[in-house]
């Protein structure tokens, strides 16, 4: 099937594909009640991805809409307006911070913008892959934190994009690449509320490693990083022991705050 990448009537607009509340599982705010707004798209083959699903938007694709009243689904592509609304839908209570996920949020900096400016008070979290510097550069003041993941590149397999999809970015193919991507977006967050992750899956080496947290280290030493091991699925093995240990001691022998915090939404078995 198609993916269906047509012109959008504003900017603005970007297409979701669920819209739930749940408990953060990863990172600085892990355990935190959240709700989360998950974007379509996706140029990134992560070998470990839990969501492929989100790499692509399908002819004719809804968004998933877990209600208090019960899941319903809406059109895919949403203005802010119509995300903000489907939030307001999900949450049980109080109002949560909104955590801004995908796929990758940077392809849709107008709608996070766009959301940014009507949500008040609320917190809002974007989760990014860190291959877009220039996006994240221009929703940087409009959200409250960052969660940045350092890519080693042997874990990604060659981008792709979907023939048709309007706006193709540039990402990035190579180590160099990777290095310069990475480099840019810790220098962006070196002073903001946010956190760096490491996906640290078996079959790699210690060595592997180095460059993200040297980077990190010499970039950013301020903010806090979280080593997650990978999930096992799709071919990918979880890490050795050994490893997280051998990653570990190398952050910090580097000075770096760091902890190994598996995704705990996955132990809880909620989404």
């Amino acid at each position: 099937m198609q993916s269906d990448w047509v012109r959008v009537r504003d900017e603005r607009e970007a297409p979701v594909l669920e819209v739930f509340a749940s408990i953060q599982g990863e990172g600085k705010y892990v355990g935190q009640p959240q709700v989360f707004l998950r974007l379509a798209g996706c140029p990134l083959r992560c070998q470990w991805c839990d969501t492929p699903g989100s790499w692509k938007l399908r002819t004719g694709a809804q968004a998933r809409i877990d209600a208090r009243e019960g899941t319903r689904r809406e059109p895919a592509w949403a203005s802010p307006l119509d995300a903000l609304t489907w939030v307001g839908a999900v949450e049980p209570g109080e109002p949560r911070p909104i955590s801004i996920t995908g796929g990758e949020p940077l392809l849709w900096p107008e709608f996070v913008l766009g959301l940014a400016s009507m949500v008040g008070d609320r917190p809002i979290h974007l989760e990014t892959a860190g291959a877009h510097p220039e996006a994240l550069q221009a929703v940087l003041a409009a959200v409250q934190h960052v969660s940045l993941d350092l890519k080693l590149p042997a874990d990604m397999d060659p981008p792709q994009w979907d023939e048709g999809r309007p706006g193709q970015a540039q990402v990035p193919r190579d180590g160099i690449e990777w290095q310069a991507a990475r480099r840019a977006c810790l220098h962006l967050i070196a002073t903001k509320d946010a956190c760096a992750k490491i996906v640290v899956a078996g079959g790699r080496e210690v060595e592997a490693y180095e460059p993200l947290l040297e980077d990190l280290a010499k970039l950013a030493p301020r903010i806090p990083l979280y080593l997650q091991p990978a999930t096992p699925m799709a071919g990918v093995q979880a890490p050795s022991s050994e490893l997280l240990v051998e990653v570990l001691e190398q952050a910090r022998d580097l000075e770096l705050e760091v902890r190994v915090v598996p995704q705990v939404h996955r132990f809880l078995g909620i989404p």
